[in-house]
């Protein structure tokens, strides 16, 4: 008997909307990544303006607020008026920084000294910086913030000599200062000024900034502007 083979039309497959294959995925807020991967993902996401890896976790904060966006333009006015009197200090503005394999960060301000001054981080052939820089400015809307906990932990770890942090709804600024791989407080004199070690000449009036006296800010900085202390500064670094 002869045999016949009958064929049968197989089913076409359909299209499953939760099982598409997007490559790179997006970046997840708490996803766990490499440093490579979680660049890789970056890089694919142009809509994003801001996303951290902390300890190998990514962080993507919600949209900037007038709370933090109106404090981060007085803190970057009073660094940028002492990076415009003191030549041979970097002063960069949500720049992206490599400090090692687990952590990218991009911090609100960051003041750096070169590496042929003495300073530790470094701009890499792709255009970021990698190293600790000097000196780390965060605005945190409060002290629940992860600018206080994570991202503390691995600045003093990386070698973040100074960082302040600005708690905008618990009104205070602390200043650390990184002393035998621990964070110290710097406090403020007697005139409630703190002074920079790192960087002679960068003074802060702490009242005045959370007052909103960006004039007496800048009155009180100029004073420090005019130190030998950072005269000798700026000798060293030019």
């Amino acid at each position: 008997m002869a045999t016949t083979i009958v064929s049968v039309e197989q089913p076409q497959k359909r299209s499953r909307p939760f099982g598409r294959i997007i490559d790179p995925p997006p970046l997840v807020n708490g996803d766990r990544l490499t440093r490579t991967e979680f660049e890789r993902r970056y890089r694919a996401m142009p809509p994003v303006k801001r996303a951290e890896l902390i300890e190998g976790i990514v962080f993507m904060p919600s949209p900037v607020r007038f709370q933090h966006a109106e404090p981060h333009g007085y803190l970057m006015t009073w660094l940028g008026t002492y990076r415009a009197a003191t030549a041979g200090v970097r002063l960069l503005d949500n720049a992206t920084v490599r400090l090692d394999a687990d952590n990218e960060v991009q911090p609100d301000a960051l003041l750096r000294i070169e590496p042929a001054a003495g300073g530790h981080s470094r701009v890499t052939d792709d255009d970021y910086l990698e190293g600790a820089p000097e000196l780390i400015g965060e605005v945190a809307l409060s002290s629940a913030s992860y600018d206080l906990r994570d991202k503390l932990n691995v600045y003093r770890r990386t070698g973040v000599q100074e960082y302040i942090v600005w708690q905008v709804l618990d009104e205070r600024i602390d200043w650390v200062e990184l002393h035998e791989g621990a964070y110290v407080s710097r406090l403020p004199d007697e005139n409630g000024v703190i002074h920079s070690q790192v960087f002679p000449g960068l003074s802060l009036s702490v009242e005045k900034m959370l007052d909103g006296d960006l004039a007496g800010v800048l009155a009180e900085l100029s004073l420090g502007l005019g130190t030998p202390e950072h005269q000798a500064l700026i000798e060293r670094l030019v």
